[in-house]
């Protein structure tokens, strides 16, 4: 009977939308950035439900992270975590991806066409001008990366812990290198310095080893965050924003 299928349809379309609110608020995104007089209740790496209320006050900043990306939220007053946006899922799988060294083509440019600051475009790739602790996944799909495409410099890396250290040449017009593995092995604690063609202080990284990459945003963000990541966190959070 036709009021039969259209009980059925609606009550399909009901548990739809239950579903999905129950979604958004089951959701949890992490705190990545927090300051002011409520900071300490908001500490950086704290999770905090889409569906909660938290109360600031004046002077307050608390940056967090999730499926919608990255929201600042500040002001006196109580405010949703989480804003019902659209997702950055496709700016997060290409921040994201790992790429083996056959597949990487990045940087090149022609003429003048590139005029604004280039920034890094993959979160696993190794900056050569950042000195930190550097989240690893997979050694294989190591690259360097530098924030420019002018000439073909070359960088020396150096492991630490022993005399070995590798030639780098950057080809015009490409931002990636690849890391060699074979010669400079990327294990947890491994620690590398990376000087410039043009001599000056070196970058100082050390490597740590994630076992798996988290599938969502803020899972990411806490990984980061409890292995010292600063620098990969805060280009994460830029991205997303």
């Amino acid at each position: 009977m036709s009021w039969v299928r259209n009980l059925s349809v609606s009550a399909a379309l009901a548990g739809a939308a239950f579903a999905l609110v129950n979604s958004d608020d089951a959701r949890a995104d992490v705190v990545v950035a927090s300051s002011g007089p409520s900071s300490a209740q908001y500490p950086v790496g704290k999770k905090l439900a889409a569906s909660e209320q938290i109360t600031l006050k004046a002077g307050d900043t608390v940056t967090v992270l999730g499926q919608g990306g990255t929201r600042v939220i500040s002001g006196a007053g109580s405010h949703r975590v989480g804003a019902r946006v659209a997702t950055k899922r496709s700016t997060f799988a290409a921040l994201t991806r790992e790429r083996s060294a056959s597949r990487v083509r990045t940087g090149a440019v022609r003429g003048d066409l590139v005029t604004a600051e280039i920034t890094r475009p993959n979160i696993w790739f190794i900056d050569v001008t950042q000195s930190g602790t550097m989240c690893i996944a997979d050694p294989a799909a190591a690259q360097l990366w530098r924030p420019g495409t002018e000439g073909s410099p070359t960088y020396v890396v150096a492991n630490k812990a022993s005399p070995n250290h590798v030639h780098v040449a950057f080809a015009a017009g490409q931002t990636t290198a690849p890391w060699n593995v074979s010669q400079l092995p990327l294990a947890d604690g491994a620690n590398y310095s990376i000087t410039g063609p043009s001599g000056g202080p070196s970058s100082e990284i050390s490597f740590v080893m994630l076992a798996s990459v988290p599938a969502n945003p803020e899972d990411l963000a806490a990984a980061l965050i409890e292995k010292g990541c600063t620098g990969q966190l805060a280009l994460l959070t830029t991205a997303l924003m």
